[in-house]
C-alpha cells in the first residue's frame, strides 16, 4: 500500500462529496429541525390565542360550578372559557341550537352532564373536530376530579384531607458519577441516549451504502479500469473508505457542535424547559467514545459494502446481498429498550461485546451509565479484530471483483477470489 496514493484518492472522495449541495442540505436540515423543535412551539404558543369557548349543560346542578373553580385553581381558565347553559325547555331543541353554534364557530364544543351520564362514568363531548385528544384529556381529568370529590363528600369523607394524603410523589433523579453527583432529568438522559444511538445508526448505514454505490458506479462506467492502471486495488479501496469516512466525521462534528449551541443557556432562554426538567450533560468522554465506535462501525460495515459493490454488477444484485449487513444493524434495535432500561444486565453486556453489535449498543450503555473499564477495553479489542478481518476479506474480494463483469458470482467463486 502506498500512502501517497491513498491520500490522493481519499482527498478526491472527500472533496467531491463535501462540496455537493446534497451533503450540506442533509447536514443543515437536522440542526434546523432540532432548533425548530425547541424554539418554534414556544414562539407559536406566545403569539397565538389558545382559549377555547365551551358550553356546559349541567342538568345535575352540581358539576358546573365545581368544574369552573377547578379550572381556575389549576390555571386552566386561560385555556378554557366555560359558558354555563341551563336546560329550561326542550332538550332536543337545545342540543340542535348548540350544534348550530359550533358550526357557526360561536363555541368550540359543548358538554352535556346528567345523572345518567355520570352513572355510566362518562359525559358527552360534542365538537366539529373530535381529534383534539389533549383538550379532551384535560376536560376528562378535571371532570373526574370534580365528580370524585362529590362522591367522596356524599359518602361522608373529608375531600381536602383525602386529597392532601393521596397527593402524588415524584422522583428527583440524581446521577452519580466519578466527578460527583448532579441532578439530571431521567427523560433528558433518555433523549440523549436515543439521539446518539440513532445518529450512529443512520451515519453508518448511509455512508456504508455510499461506499457500495460509489464502487458500483465506477465499475459500471469502467472508470475503475483507468484508475487501476495507476494505483493498486488496495490503495483504491483504502482511499475510498478514508475519504467517505472523513465526510461522515465532518457531518457528525457539525451535528454535535450544533447540539452544544442549541442547548446553551442563551438558546434555552427562548424555549423555557418544563418545571423540573434538567438537561443532561454530554461529557467529552462520551463524545470521544461516540466517534471511536463510529470509526469501528464504519470500518466494518463500509468494508463489507465495498466488497459487495466490487463483487456484483448492478445495484439490484448488490442490494440483495447487502441486506445481510442491515440485519446486524437492525438487530440492536430489537434489544434497544431492555439495554436502555438495564445497561448492566447479562443481555446488555453480552450483546454489546459482540463485535457487530458493539458500536450501537456500547454507545447506548455509555450514554446511560458508564460500563466498567474492562468491558470498554474488551469491546474495542474485539471490534478492532473483527474490523481487521473484514478489511482483509473485503480487500481480497475487491482486488479481483472490481475487474469482473458478467454474471452474478456464486459463493464458490467468491471463495476462489479470496484464496487467489
Amino acid at each position: 500500500m502506498r500512502p501517497r496514493n491513498v491520500k490522493i484518492i481519499a482527498k478526491r472522495e472527500y472533496l467531491s462529496r463535501i462540496k455537493s449541495k446534497g451533503f450540506w442540505l442533509a447536514t443543515i436540515a437536522l440542526p434546523l429541525f432540532m432548533t425548530a423543535m425547541m424554539v418554534v412551539p414556544s414562539l407559536v404558543m406566545s403569539k397565538t390565542q389558545t382559549t377555547q369557548k365551551i358550553a356546559l349543560v349541567d342538568t345535575t346542578g352540581t358539576v358546573a360550578d365545581a368544574l369552573i373553580a377547578s379550572l381556575e385553581r389549576s390555571g386552566r381558565q386561560a385555556i378554557f372559557e366555560v359558558e354555563r347553559i341551563k336546560l329550561t325547555g326542550d332538550e332536543q331543541a337545545l342540543r340542535a341550537d348548540l350544534d348550530a353554534r359550533v358550526l357557526d364557530d360561536d363555541i368550540a364544543a359543548w358538554i352535556w352532564v346528567s345523572d345518567e351520564t355520570l352513572e355510566s362514568d362518562s359525559i358527552e363531548y360534542h365538537a366539529e373536530s373530535v381529534s383534539n385528544f389533549l383538550t379532551q384529556q384535560i376536560l376528562s381529568s378535571k371532570v373526574s376530579e370534580v365528580v370524585r370529590g362529590m362522591r367522596l363528600a356524599e359518602a361522608g369523607f373529608d375531600v381536602e384531607a383525602i386529597g392532601e394524603l393521596s397527593r402524588s410523589i415524584s422522583l428527583s433523579t440524581v446521577r452519580i458519577t466519578e466527578e460527583g453527583s448532579k441532578a439530571e432529568g431521567g427523560f433528558g438522559a433518555l433523549i440523549v441516549a436515543i439521539a446518539l444511538f440513532f445518529m450512529l445508526y443512520m451515519t453508518i448505514i448511509i455512508y456504508g451504502t455510499q461506499v457500495m454505490l460509489g464502487v458500483l458506479e465506477e465499475k459500471a462506467s469502467r472508470v475503475v479500469e483507468v484508475m487501476l492502471s495507476a494505483v493498486a486495488p488496495i490503495d483504491l479501496m483504502a482511499g475510498k473508505l478514508l475519504g467517505i469516512c472523513g465526510v461522515a466525521m465532518t457531518q457528525l462534528a457539525i451535528w454535535i457542535s450544533t447540539a452544544f449551541v442549541i442547548t446553551s443557556p442563551a438558546m434555552l432562554a427562548l424555549a423555557p424547559l418544563p418545571e423540573g426538567f434538567v438537561l443532561p450533560s454530554l461529557s467529552p468522554v462520551v463524545i470521544a467514545h461516540f466517534f471511536g465506535y463510529f470509526l469501528l462501525g464504519f470500518a466494518f460495515f463500509a468494508s463489507f459494502y465495498a466488497m459487495i459493490g466490487s463483487a456484483f454488477n448492478n445495484q439490484q444484485e448488490a442490494q440483495q446481498m447487502s441486506s445481510i449487513g442491515v440485519v446486524f444493524l437492525i438487530a440492536p434495535m430489537m434489544v434497544f429498550m431492555p439495554v436502555l432500561n438495564d445497561p448492566d444486565s447479562t443481555l446488555a453486556v453480552t450483546m454489546s461485546l459482540f463485535p457487530l453489535f458493539t458500536p450501537l449498543l456500547m454507545i447506548l450503555r455509555i450514554a446511560v451509565k458508564m460500563p466498567p473499564t474492562w468491558q470498554i477495553v474488551l469491546s474495542y479489542v474485539l471490534t478492532l479484530a473483527a474490523c481487521g478481518g473484514m478489511v482483509w476479506l473485503a480487500a481480497r474480494v475487491y482486488r479481483v471483483g472490481i475487474l469482473m463483469y458478467g454474471k452474478k458470482p456464486s459463493l464458490k467463486e467468491l471463495w476462489r477470489w479470496i484464496r487467489y
